[in-house]
């Protein structure tokens, strides 16, 4: 398309008002400028597309034929605009998270409960799964935004930390009274005791397998779980000794229904937070970031 859209701007207002004039008042330009545009569109197009008379001006067949375009272009146009008018003042939009089972239900609900109470007309998708699936998913942009643990190498994503976690070992008294009466006081409850772990596809799993391997840590007995909700319920109900996330069991810790484990060298804590891809972030998504990170600045999205 060689002709400018202003052209067929003045095109579109002259077939609407039927007269120069008119489109000149409407359009804040001079009747010689008006004739000029349109005299260059024709000449462009090689077609006459107005017959002048006394009374104005009349579309020709190739010019009504011309005018039903634009007339559809602008309306789409317009819609377009009311589009964006609607997402800046409605705060629309839509946020593809992915997420865990566990940070989702211990993270992520507080902070969308409190995010939907205030701007209920942006769209949520929840992508629950492990977060390596969801480190893969960011990697080729099929969601949005993740809930992780800070990956080691994360030099491609930005991340904005939201709290610390750290990993504990817990077991109902029951279960360590039962333990000490069969195998001994003092017994090595690792080598004895039946470990539950989560399954090698979380990345929990393969943090915990490195703690356990620098501090020459091995379980005899291993129950893979494929969810820390299920590991904290076994471990509640005496099943065996849980590696569980210390925020996630505070009350439990608190009224004796669990008890740590105490290590020689305790888990390093790990940071959790929310990553994105930078340069990919819609204004919906900018909004949701600085509502869970109220200290980030629009800039460092």
């Amino acid at each position: 398309m060689d002709q400018n859209l202003s052209q067929y701007r003045i095109f579109h207002a002259v077939a609407q008002t039927g007269n120069i004039s008119k489109a000149a008042r409407e359009l804040y330009i001079s009747q010689p400028a008006i004739s000029k545009s349109i005299s260059k569109l024709e000449d462009s197009l090689h077609t006459t597309l107005f017959i002048r008379n006394s009374r104005g001006v009349q579309l020709t067949e190739e010019g009504k034929i011309l005018f039903r375009h634009t007339q559809t272009a602008f309306e789409e146009l317009a819609y377009g605009e009311q589009e964006l008018y609607r997402i800046r003042e409605f705060h629309l939009g839509h946020i593809h998270i992915g997420v865990s089972n566990t940070l989702c239900r211990f993270i992520l609900l507080p902070y969308l409960k409190g995010f939907i109470e205030k701007y209920p007309h942006i769209k949520i998708t929840i992508e629950s799964q492990s977060s390596i699936h969801t480190l893969t998913m960011l990697e080729q942009q099929r969601i949005d935004i993740g809930l992780i643990a800070k990956p080691e190498n994360s030099k491609n994503l930005t991340f904005f930390p939201v709290m610390e976690i750290e990993d504990i070992f817990v077991a109902s008294p029951s279960y360590l009274e039962n333990l000490a009466l069969r195998e001994g006081h003092g017994t090595d409850i690792f080598q004895t005791g039946n470990i539950m772990l989560l399954d090698k596809h979380n990345i929990t799993r393969n943090y915990i397998d490195d703690y356990m391997s620098a501090n020459h840590i091995e379980a005899n007995n291993l129950l893979q779980v494929t969810t820390m909700d299920l590991l904290i319920e076994f471990a509640r109900i005496g099943l065996g000794i849980g590696c569980v996330i210390r925020e996630f069991v505070k009350e439990d810790l608190k009224n004796g229904q669990l008890i740590e484990i105490p290590l020689g060298n305790p888990i390093r804590k790990r940071t959790i937070g929310f990553a994105c891809c930078p340069g990919h972030t819609s204004k919906a998504l900018t909004t949701f970031i600085q509502f869970c990170c109220p200290t980030v600045t629009p800039s460092v999205i």
